[in-house]
């Protein structure tokens, strides 16, 4: 783990029948810098690159669950789909990555980030893009992908494109060189998830479990519910705790902080441990007040800031909230637990404050309690605290050390 040691390859990455001379720059670079270096080909149109790379767009497409049918072609828009699925593929049977660095356009930043996106957090990912400068969350979404804009097209090599590309050569050299070593000291790491008006709770539940694990708290914004699960997915987590599901409601009601549809999929998917709760679903966050859709001109909100509005959650909305929760966590085999705070769910959510109704969180704890299927494994309590209640917090705690 010392310094100059090689961890592992650099994997550059490319359309080598429109971008060869910038790529092997690119390798000639890492080289130098004393990192071993293997080109990948992810060209889509006839000829495929030709035979400068170290391993060809064939070999790549190979590795597509359904086979190399992405070569070749009239129709580039499906090509470059397939091809990141077959480089998603191939990259993820790789024991040796140090980095992945990518070079190109929008085609090939689709195809590569698209990968990038699947192998796990903490491996280094960076990508060199003509659209880097530009809207990047599609590309990067919940990973550590790093974006460096190209200035120039990559299009040929110049005083500036060699400059770029020599600095992201050297900089996926260094970290291929120069792994991060683990600290003896490290615990075993939760996630939880939090909103303004969850923190008093999850500030107690990490200051509650800090001694024995390493918290990492994630801002409920869609992305942060995202990332949260990437590093599930990543075995970089030995649990969690999600006190803060506001994100389904913005799925479900058109709010600007959505979860996915895959949201509690990594659950199912890793069997991980799981107490979780229903913070902040009293709430559709939206931008400014009056970027709120018409349809919803007659509601309740609260304007949190002159860029945050909420809104407050009907009782029909609270009900396809539950169900929505119930549904996915039913498909969970591991150990579940989900708290009830039948006192309010945020901090708006209290007697004397704005979003106070609990007509409409009884019809969220309602279908809770009807659609979840609790088993031996998946249980649901129902605590008379308010989800900001130490109390709460306490139950939360506790009931994590059970399952973990």
């Amino acid at each position: 783990m010392g310094q100059g040691k090689r961890m592992g390859i650099v994997y550059i990455v490319g359309t080598c029948d429109t971008k060869a001379p910038e790529l092997l720059y690119a390798k000639q670079i890492a080289e130098r810098a004393g990192a071993r270096a293997v080109l990948v080909d992810v060209s889509t149109g006839p000829g495929a690159g030709g035979s400068v790379a170290d391993i060809s767009a064939a070999e790549v497409a190979a590795a597509h669950p359904h086979g190399a049918a992405v070569l070749g072609g009239d129709d580039r828009g499906r090509a470059v789909a397939v091809m990141a699925e077959a480089l998603s593929a191939w990259l993820g049977k790789r024991t040796d990555i140090g980095a992945v660095l990518g070079l190109g356009g929008s085609g090939n930043t689709a195809i590569v980030t698209q990968a990038m996106r699947a192998l796990p957090a903490g491996v280094p990912k960076l990508m060199v893009s003509t659209v880097a400068s530009g809207e990047v969350a599609p590309y990067v979404g919940p990973t550590d992908i790093a974006m460096m804009y190209s200035v120039v097209d990559v299009a040929g090599l110049n005083a500036i494109s060699r400059r770029v590309i020599g600095n992201a050569a050297h900089a996926a050299a260094g970290m291929a060189l120069h792994a991060v070593p683990a600290a003896d000291a490290d615990k075993p790491g939760v996630g939880l998830t939090m909103f303004g008006v969850t923190t008093a709770c999850v500030t107690a539940v990490r200051e509650a479990l800090e001694a024995e694990y390493e918290p990492y708290v994630f801002h409920a914004t869609g992305t942060g519910g995202q990332s949260m699960e990437k590093l599930a997915e990543s075995g970089l987590l030995a649990g969690l705790v999600d006190a803060t599901t506001t994100e389904v409601p913005d799925l479900l009601m058109g709010g600007v902080f959505p979860c996915t549809e895959d949201r509690f999929g990594a659950v199912a998917r890793t069997g991980l441990p799981y107490v979780g709760s229903v913070g902040a679903v009293d709430m559709v966050n939206f931008g400014a007040r009056d970027t709120v859709p018409q349809r919803y001109g007659d509601r309740l909100f609260h304007v949190h800031n002159a860029q945050v509005t909420l809104m407050r959650t009907t009782a029909a909305e609270n009900q396809r909230v539950g169900a929505w929760i119930a549904e996915r966590l039913n498909r969970c085999e591991g150990e579940v637990r989900v708290l009830l705070p039948l006192g309010g769910v945020s901090a708006l959510d209290a007697p004397d404050q704005p979003f106070w109704d609990p007509d409409a969180d009884a019809a969220l704890f309602a279908a809770l309690r009807s659609g979840l299927r609790v088993t031996g494994k998946r249980r649901l309590l129902e605590l008379p605290h308010h989800i900001n209640d130490p109390a709460f917090a306490h139950a939360l705690a506790a009931q994590f050390r059970e399952v973990a």
